[in-house]
């Protein structure tokens, strides 16, 4: 381990001295643990997606699996260069409030106790979960849901989840919407600075979240105005979302799999490849609702999201269509 290189590059990013030495203390641990069981072979600068996933392990059992302790991992990794380690502590870390806000908003939606009922005795899985253990609760709690609530409830409440985020994650886009003027110029700027972001991530060789942007990956979202911006359709924004692994997914020729580099959801993408579990493509609006949060900070007001395409429901990629206020349009 690299204490001094990490502890420097964590004070240039201005985090605070507390959680530089707990963060430090906490890759030191996992330098030991992987000394412990895999011997001088393995060092946290090699540590892989597996030996990640069993420290981690060892955290929820003891619990002290918190988010702060992941981070700290995942920004070790990155710091390192090990990729891969990085990656796969990110995939741990990616919504994994999702549980914890959809019994929030189910209680919204319906009281305490028609929440209490749905959830019954599922357990709502701990942040580090691996993603092939989590749609064991999403298969229970969507069954539960439709078998308790009408669809369009099902689909009001998943959409209010948006994998998590808070729509104060958006403040700046009101203001970015009112300066543009209109919807269309505001995709167009909107367009301009996410095609400019993925080109410096190709540039640079650095991540877009957990995807490397290739010549291949930019070619294809320039010649996709609907894919990451969302483009106008009349009086909808049509959006298409990016894939979760976008590089795999433009060369990947069998449809199973391309469904599954297509699905961003840790929580459901697993089924697209066992036979034995399936979650209902309802699930899929909490991702709509991630797509259609931004543009309700921008217009400044709710609005609906439609499912249009899904890799859960067989589909090659995933879309949703968000009605244009009369107002904007």
């Amino acid at each position: 381990m690299d204490e001094e290189g990490f502890k420097t590059y964590l004070m240039d990013r201005k985090v605070s001295e507390e959680t530089i030495s707990e963060s430090i203390e906490l890759v030191k641990r996992f330098e030991s643990f992987l000394q412990e069981n895999f011997g001088e072979v393995v060092s946290v600068d090699t540590a892989t997606e597996d030996e990640a996933n069993r420290f981690v392990r060892e955290l929820i059992q003891e619990g002290t699996n918190s988010l702060k302790n992941l981070i700290a991992i995942a920004r070790y990794g990155y710091f390192s260069k090990n990729q891969q380690l990085y990656i796969s502590v990110l995939e741990l870390i990616d919504g994994s409030d999702v549980g914890e806000v959809l019994f929030e908003k189910i209680g919204e939606a319906v009281g305490d106790s028609q929440r209490t009922e749905i959830f019954g005795d599922i357990e709502i899985p701990p942040i580090g979960t691996p993603s092939k253990d989590k749609p064991k609760f999403t298969k229970a709690i969507m069954e539960q849901m439709e078998s308790n609530l009408d669809e369009t409830t099902c689909q009001k409440i998943l959409s209010s989840v948006a994998h998590g985020i808070p729509k104060e994650y958006y403040e700046k886009e009101r203001a970015k919407f009112l300066e543009a003027g209109n919807v269309d110029e505001y995709l167009k700027k909107k367009r301009e600075q996410n095609i400019s972001t993925l080109e410096k991530h190709r540039e640079e060789g650095t991540l877009f979240f957990n995807q490397e942007i290739t010549d291949e990956v930019l070619k294809y979202v320039k010649s996709r105005p609907d894919v990451l911006t969302g483009e106008r359709r009349g009086d909808v924004i049509y959006h298409t979302k990016i894939p979760f692994l976008t590089h795999k997914y433009l060369k990947e020729k069998d449809p199973k799999m391309k469904r599954y580099y297509a699905c961003h959801c840790a929580w459901a993408r697993e089924t697209i490849l066992q036979e034995d579990m399936e979650v209902s493509p309802t699930f899929c609006y909490c991702s709509g609702g991630f797509s259609k949060q931004p543009w309700e900070v921008a217009f400044d007001q709710d609005l609906e999201v439609r499912m249009i395409k899904s890799a859960l429901k067989g589909d090659m990629e995933c879309a949703f269509e968000i009605p244009i206020p009369e107002k904007y349009r």
